[in-house]
């Protein structure tokens, strides 16, 4: 399972090699801060999906909890995992997929607070397997056999997309899924270099606005208000800089909190971190931001893991959630 098969013995020696790293906090947290402020780095994909991460800092949610942050752009949470783990970040943006893929070989991980979660609106989600215009496939059953891109492999994208064939009554082992950048997306698939792709916003957008046709909602399909992703952090960090993770969680929900209330401020976040077109921020489906994780679905598609064979061994995600 490429970029998450971490040994015991690797995860082992890499928390105690980071033992000494990680944030500016290590003093603060016995007492020896006096309430200066925490510089933290944050591994989080450049996507819709953190734009409450983006428009916190700009409102000055994580300021008011005396923490700075510095965003450190990932490909995915299959990247963002071992980048926590190593110390690198002191926290990441990542999906539930890659947690409990994280979890089930004895990564000490844990969620603090929701990441997004889907709409759960069949064809009005910020996110969709999409085909070219002129494909005849027209359901997810008519992908067997055929080659998805997604951006990780072995991850929420094809869990999701598998869960969209079953659910129409297509095989699903008999998809060739490929990785690709969600940048490079539309254009794979106007070109016909794909039979299709599992995109979210705002490239989601950009790839129907190039002609693509969306077969299926396949965050939707997996399971009701899907919960998709979440920030975590280590179990140290959780222990050693309790503290630290309050005042992080804090501000990261009333940033979740403020961009559910105001979608066109998450809009205009979206473009000082990513390259997309205002005209494409201005009319993309946003995710929704609920601040609240739905256990339920997260264990749903942690057994959707065990059917694909992402995970060996039923995985009880209550050691993963908050």
């Amino acid at each position: 399972m490429r970029r998450l098969v971490i040994s015991a013995i690797t995860v082992a020696a890499l928390l105690a090699t980071t033992a000494g790293c990680g944030s500016s906090d290590d003093a603060g947290e016995a007492g020896g801060q006096a309430g200066g402020t925490t510089k933290v780095k944050v591994g989080a994909i450049p996507i819709v999906d953190v734009a409450p991460l983006h428009l916190g800092i700009e409102k000055g949610f994580f300021a008011e909890q005396r923490i700075e942050v510095e965003v450190v752009n990932t490909t995915g949470g299959a990247a963002a995992v071992p980048g926590v783990v190593s110390g690198e970040f002191d926290f990441a943006f990542g999906n539930v997929v890659s947690l409990i893929v994280a979890r089930s070989q004895k990564l000490p991980l844990k969620a603090i607070a929701e990441g997004n979660s889907s709409t759960g609106q069949q064809g009005k989600d910020f996110g969709g397997i999409v085909v070219p215009k002129e494909s005849p496939i027209t359901t997810a059953a008519q992908l067997a056999g055929k080659t998805v891109a997604v951006n990780n492999l072995k991850n929420i994208g094809d869990t999701t997309v598998r869960a969209s064939i079953r659910k129409a009554g297509g095989d699903p082992s008999s998809v060739k899924f490929v990785e690709l950048p969600f940048p490079d997306m539309p254009a794979a698939v106007s070109a016909k270099r794909v039979d299709a792709a599992w995109i979210v916003e705002p490239f989601f957008t950009v790839a129907q606005d190039q002609g693509a046709r969306v077969v299926a909602s396949n965050f939707v399909d997996a399971a009701p208000n899907l919960t998709i992703a979440a920030y975590f952090t280590t179990e140290r960090t959780i222990q050693q800089k309790a503290d630290l993770t309050e005042r992080f969680t804090a501000a990261i929900e009333k940033s979740l909190t403020y961009a559910q209330e105001h979608p066109d401020e998450a809009r205009k976040v979206l473009l000082t971190y990513t390259k997309i077109d205002p005209a494409v921020a201005e009319k993309m489906t946003l995710p929704a931001w609920s601040g609240q994780i739905n256990r339920e679905s997260v264990q749903t598609l942690a057994d959707l893991m065990l059917t694909d064979g992402l995970v060996t061994e039923k995985v009880d995600v209550a050691e993963l959630l908050p």
